[in-house]
């Protein structure tokens, strides 16, 4: 019989490791694992949270729960993540058991998700997440308004809804819809290119239309989830309307503009956040004219510290999202800004790791690459010890709570480098039980039981 003890970390990385490099003995004990996990056999496991002394890691591992089902069984993409919730719920909690993640975070392919419900033409590769078609865009300048709500009863909504049901049931955690938010949906729909081309030459056109959305699509699909799980939380992503495509000036009064607008007058309006606004560094860009650089100034566009730019950047971005700090892999400012700020504003730090730190496929010098992770992984670490042990928080240090916290791989798959991410989890268990002061007496946060969680 498959034993989830087996495998605590590191050995169900290692397991992972060896079936990604082809090991045909390896691969058939990934197969009796997860006959095991989709059978139900670690379902009472996975009621068990992530201890709350600790800084934990979290993960979006969707796509490796594909990578392996279609390996081992020949699932593709439109079966694993339409046709059955209990399959692709267990798959995704055993993944993240093997991996030796901590905390439980349920995700899909949400830009994909979010436009398919309202006739956008998708592909579903074999083995790889939907995308929107961009060959076959949905709306236009002319035809935008007469986009209406979809029926959330069905199709992407109602697997959604089969999904979250599962994750509550088997885990215990409140149900997290995932859509994109105005600006991102607008780009799956509309095109990338002239949706740009509009933020430039007609911006009121741009917010008209992200309103339209905000109030005929995403505002009501969020009545929907509520309606269905009160105590349910809402992430939106918006990728699309970050500072490093749109620029930060765009993506304050554009994107994270459209956010408030469609939240206004809503009731669950503090349980929906957006926290993937990416690209924090161009706030620190200044560009400097030829009379500047003739003094001998910092030539055209190299960076120059813009605090000022950048604290009101971040500002905006607490606004659509004021239950946590987060810094992602593409921010590139220093980590102890992040730092700084959360304590200042009293919220929890957390920290991304981006799926090309850790793609097997662009590592050059792989040494050097592994002393560059632990460095940066260990300061990350420090920087969430150091927060989680000023700031106020919860007895349960958010362990219970469905949205990504602490350390978080912003994307685990197939072509991960599985030795990249075992050293930066091992920073992650390593740190040292997190100490809080409380009326002034420092105490240390009593341990969870070792079988807490496996992995």
């Amino acid at each position: 019989m498959t034993d989830l003890e087996n495998y605590r970390f590191p050995a169900g990385l290692h397991l992972l490791q060896r079936w990604q490099s082809g090991d045909a003995d390896a691969k058939q004990e990934v197969a009796r694992f997860f006959d095991a996990a989709i059978a139900g056999k670690f379902d009472n496991n996975f009621k068990l949270l992530a201890p709350a002394k600790c800084v934990h890691s979290t993960a979006s591992v969707h796509m490796l729960g594909l990578a392996v089902l279609h390996d081992l069984y020949g699932i593709e993409s439109r079966e694993y993540y339409h046709e059955d919730p209990y399959r692709y719920v267990r798959a995704n909690l055993a993944v993240s058991r093997l991996l030796g993640i901590s905390k439980f975070y349920m995700t899909w392919a949400l830009y994909a998700w979010t436009c398919e419900p309202l006739g956008q033409t998708m592909m579903y590769p074999d083995k790889f997440p939907p995308g929107a078609d961009p060959d076959a865009i949905l709306i236009n300048k002319n035809n935008w308004r007469d986009l209406k709500t979809p029926d959330f009863s069905t199709g992407v909504p109602a697997a959604i809804d089969g999904i979250l049901r599962v994750t509550q049931e088997l885990t215990g955690v409140a149900p997290l819809l995932q859509i994109s938010a105005p600006y991102s949906l607008a780009a799956d729909i509309y095109g990338q290119e002239p949706l740009l081309a509009d933020v430039i030459n007609d911006p009121d056109e741009v917010n008209a239309l992200l309103d339209h959305l905000g109030d005929t699509v995403l505002a009501p699909w969020m009545d929907h989830h509520f309606e269905m799980f009160p105590d349910g939380w809402v992430e939106l992503s918006d990728a699309s309307g970050s500072p490093f495509f749109i620029g930060p000036d765009n993506c304050m009064n554009m994107s994270i503009r459209s956010i408030r607008h469609m939240l206004r007058g809503k009731s669950y309006a503090d349980r929906v956040f957006d926290n993937n606004y990416r690209g924090d560094f161009v706030a620190e860009v200044r560009k400097k004219g030829r009379t500047a650089r003739r003094r001998g100034a910092i030539s055209e566009g190299a960076p120059t510290t813009d605090r000022a730019k950048l604290l009101a950047l971040t500002e905006a971005k607490v606004s659509v999202n004021p239950l946590f700090i987060m810094r992602l892999e593409s921010d590139k400012v220093d980590i102890s800004f992040y730092e700084e700020q959360a304590i200042a504003r009293n919220m929890p730090l957390t920290v991304g790791i981006g799926s090309p730190e850790i793609d097997r496929n662009s590592i050059e010098d792989l040494d050097a690459t592994k002393a560059e992770t632990v460095a940066n992984a260990r300061s990350f670490v420090a920087a969430i010890k150091n927060v989680c042990e000023t700031v106020d928080l919860p007895d349960d240090n958010h362990v219970g709570q469905s949205w990504p916290s602490h350390v978080y791989f912003e994307d685990v798959n197939g072509q991960s480098q599985f030795e990249l991410v075992e050293l930066i989890l091992r920073e992650v268990r390593d740190c040292p039980a997190i100490e809080r002061a409380r009326s002034g007496v420092s105490a240390i946060v009593q341990a969870a039981p070792d079988n807490a969680a496996v992995g």
